[in-house]
């Protein structure tokens, strides 16, 4: 049987670990053939929330994402955690077979709206991936976006020359059916991550 287990938050280097988001349980598959995500015992829905993509438009994630998304919360200037998530995220998406890559976005919400304006926000992601997604908003829409996806945020802490932001790493997975099934922690092997990409889009 799958065993049930708290899902383990980071943070951008330098914030330390913040404790995970109170009722985020997950379960580890562990049949041949599953998922080599974090499979939640209950999923989460897209919030209904608005916010501004980096062209200007509006973007709600509950009507304006593809049939699989994932949801990423961090910002321009974390030191290396973000980097290494959308770097996955992006060597996954190239391996993907042309049909499948149409199917499936990442939508990164920044987490530091008083810093990521939309060009900024643009300019970073396109370091990794133009198709990549970019959206802002107030930052109470962006904690509640962030709570009802059990995804931590830490606040911000003052360092020398600025200051950096606590916040989960984990990628939320939203299946054809609208809902996030999902989680993949940061680290998750590329071949994994594009495994489970494909599975999830084959079932659209």
């Amino acid at each position: 049987m799958a065993a049930a287990v708290l899902l383990p938050t980071t943070a951008c280097a330098g914030t330390g670990q913040p404790e995970p988001p109170a009722g985020v349980v997950v379960a580890r598959t562990a049949s041949t053939g599953a998922l080599h995500a974090q499979v939640l015992d209950e999923p989460y829905r897209k919030p209904a929330l608005t916010f501004t993509e980096t062209s200007g438009r509006t973007f709600r994630l509950d009507t304006d994402t593809r049939s699989v998304t994932l949801v990423f919360f961090g910002y321009t200037h974390c030191t290396d955690a973000c980097a290494a998530v959308l770097a996955d995220v992006a060597a996954a998406f190239r391996g993907l077979d042309a049909g499948t890559r149409q199917q499936v976005q990442l939508v990164f919400v920044t987490t530091d709206p008083a810093r990521d304006d939309p060009a900024t926000l643009r300019a970073y992601l396109d370091r990794f991936d133009p198709t990549f997604v970019g959206l802002t908003a107030p930052l109470p829409v962006v904690e509640q976006a962030a709570a009802g996806l059990g995804v931590a945020l830490t606040g911000r802490r003052d360092v020398p020359g600025g200051y950096e932001i606590g916040h989960g790493t984990q990628l939320v997975g939203f299946g054809p059916d609208g809902l996030a099934r999902v989680i993949w922690p940061a680290g998750t092997p590329v071949a994994d991550l594009r495994a489970d990409l494909a599975r999830l889009a084959s079932t659209s």
